[in-house]
């Protein structure tokens, strides 16, 4: 059996030690959300979302053509009402009273056009109000099936994405992109997305219809467009960073609600209520400046372009009458019919474009979130390129650590030539100060991270050319901080294996020396835990876990200092059940008890990212090394 450990050991100095949460030392920076914000790319890739529901577009397009076709020809129905009733002439009322002395001509009223005319504008009014129903049956459906796609894809590739990720990323802010902006995604495409879809078709059948009547008038009606997109593009540069900011905030804000909600016991341990409630208050102070801004931007918008609006309104009706008077008589005249048809059509043709203005800060804040969902879901994912599948038949588990060296931050070197050589069925434990990279070797050997340079071999071949999910699979680790789910104790074991069998499930308990408490609880093993199994001790977490491992039934096992949180008692119940754990298993067990690691094959002494020596418990306390200063400041009292 071959303990040589390491080709180099001399220590150098540390890197910024091991990732209880979040390694290196971003303690959870937020993304810089100061960057340029790519308005068309991200509408690009939300289009692509909204055309995976090609058949509900379709049905929406359709319904709004036909909608916006018959709001097209509403103003034409009463064009050719109006022109039904005319003022007889002088010489029309003489003849009339010629032939009937007691007739007091005044109205010449076409009866049949103005009844045409009549229902059929009732027919239309009636239809367009049964098909704009429709229209908000199929924006439901639209919005609705859009942002369930792009939820799904989202917590798809969360679960794809490498550990690294979120030690970068706080977890509230990742919630906030997930439920918030979703929903401001999916809102705005229930409201706006009928807007945005008539409104081109109602501007370009209006242009056409007016030009029809009169290229003039049609000119005066565009009169006012330039300014509309002159204040447009304007106000649009402020309320962008506003909106911004304001996504921003909230999923600072959410941050810090489960930071609060999930550290409570720290924070009234320490008497930090108080802070507690002013770090909130400061964000959300922060959130409702960021809010205040942005809606006063966003609601000046509606109300200038209605300005703009009836501007053009009063232009058209004033030079409209003009006309009328002008040309009164003359060959392509502009009748009252006419002017009363241009009014409702410049009101047509701006009304899609004050409805997006009013509708920009909605607008405004999906696109925001759009783009921090994109942000995620265009994320570099975690790197699995190996082919190779490993399984209980071909895996005996020799493991080599070639010069490894890792930082989680560049240029801060956590491993530094890093080397150790285990044989299949060896108890190895790992030993060092904090910061040593003790964790890291195990965090290296899962593919949670990847290496700068050298390698790692498992069966000689090297843990890059394996699959991630069958290296995991054969991989069981037992974590310090226990990790368990809303759900029966029976799940919670059965997490290891999703296979295992109800005898399998009450086997690992009894193995892992918890088969007794379990089968004294009410509801035994369908006992529903609470989040984190907070209604279970330290101790019984740990060993649920130890159940877990069990079910997993790995080659290879990793222990991070799994005892390191509970009593001398119930570490002696652990101990018993890892004796079981461990037999004939290729193990690496990090630890600062170095009480619980005396029967180790070999104890590996880590100091600032290398192997500092290595041996059995008598070897190292005869060396009078690293390795006896540490039991000696466990078991002497005092420090060296």
């Amino acid at each position: 059996m071959n303990n040589t450990p390491g080709k180099n050991n001399r220590p150098q100095a540390g890197g910024p030690g091991r990732p209880g949460g979040r390694p290196g030392g971003p303690n959870g920076a937020m993304l810089n959300m100061e960057k340029p914000k790519d308005t068309w790319g991200t509408l690009k890739k939300l289009i692509a979302y909204i055309g995976k529901s090609k058949y509900v577009v379709m049905g929406l397009l359709a319904v709004m053509v036909i909608t916006t076709l018959l709001n097209l020809a509403g103003p034409a129905l009463q064009q050719r009402a109006i022109d039904s009733i005319t003022i007889y002439t002088e010489e029309e009322a003489a003849k009339l009273i010629a032939e009937n002395p007691e007739a007091r001509p005044l109205l010449n009223i076409d009866t049949d056009t103005l009844m045409r005319m009549l229902f059929m504008m009732a027919a239309v009014y009636l239809a367009s109000a049964l098909l704009s129903y429709f229209q908000g049956v199929y924006s439901a459906k639209l919005s609705q099936s859009t942002v369930r796609t792009m939820r799904h894809d989202l917590f798809a590739k969360l679960e794809k994405l490498p550990i690294g990720f979120f030690d970068t990323h706080r977890h509230g802010d990742i919630m906030s992109r997930l439920s918030n902006d979703t929903e401001n995604i999916s809102m705005t495409i229930s409201q706006s997305i009928g807007s945005l879809f008539s409104g081109v078709i109602t501007i370009i059948g209006t242009l056409i219809i007016m030009l029809s009547y009169s290229p003039l008038m049609t000119l005066v009606s565009m009169i006012t467009i330039p300014l509309t997109l002159l204040v447009t593009m304007k106000l649009s540069k402020f309320m962008r960073r506003f909106f911004k900011q304001q996504q921003t905030l909230l999923g600072e804000l959410n941050s810090e609600v489960e930071e609060s909600v999930n550290g409570f016991k720290t924070v009234i341990a320490f008497g930090r209520e108080g802070k507690c409630v002013e770090e909130f208050a400061d964000v959300s102070r922060k959130l409702s400046r960021a809010g205040i801004k942005a809606n006063i931007f966003g609601g000046v918008m509606g109300p200038l372009m209605n300005v703009i609006g009836n501007l053009g309104y009063l232009l058209v009706a004033a030079i409209g009458g003009y006309l009328a008077i002008t040309t009164a008589g003359t060959k392509g005249a502009i009748t009252v019919g006419v002017i009363q048809a241009f009014l409702l059509y410049s009101k047509q043709f701006s009304r899609p474009i004050n409805e997006i203005a009013n509708q920009y800060a909605a607008i405004q804040t999906a696109i925001a979130g759009a783009e921090r969902v994109f942000e995620i879901l265009d994320a570099d994912p975690e790197i699995n390129k190996g082919t190779f599948e490993i399984n209980e038949s071909n895996i005996s588990g020799n493991l080599e650590f070639n010069d490894l060296v890792f930082s989680y931050v560049e240029g801060e070197q956590v491993l530094k030539g890093f080397d150790l050589k285990v044989q299949p069925g060896q108890k190895i434990a790992i030993v060092g100060k904090t910061g040593a990279g003790k964790t890291t070797v195990a965090n290296l050997l899962t593919r949670f991270y990847e290496l700068d340079s050298g390698e790692i071999l498992l069966d000689g071949r090297n843990i890059t050319d394996i699959t991630k999910e069958s290296l995991r699979k054969n991989i069981a680790i037992v974590l310090q901080d226990t990790v368990l789910f809303s759900d029966t104790i029976k799940n919670n074991i059965r997490y290891g294996n999703e296979n295992a069998t109800d005898e399998q499930i009450y086997e690992a308990a009894k193995n892992a020396n918890i088969s007794s408490f379990i089968e004294h609880l009410p509801d035994g093993y369908d006992t529903v835990l609470t989040e984190g199994g907070g209604n279970l001790s330290q101790g019984q977490r740990q060993l649920l876990s130890i159940a877990r491992a069990f079910i997993a039934d790995p080659r290879i096992l990793i222990l991070d200092e799994a005892t390191s949180s509970v009593d001398t008692r119930t570490e002696v119940h652990i101990q018993n059940a890892f004796a079981k754990l461990l037999k004939g298993r290729t193990s690496l067990i990090i630890a600062h008890r170095l009480s619980t690691i005396k029967d180790a094959d070999m104890i590996i002494v880590v100091d600032n990212g290398k192997v500092a020596e290595f041996g059995s418990h008598e070897e190292l306390i005869e060396k009078k090394g690293a390795y006896f200063s540490l039991y000696r400041s466990q078991y002497a009292g005092f420090a060296t």
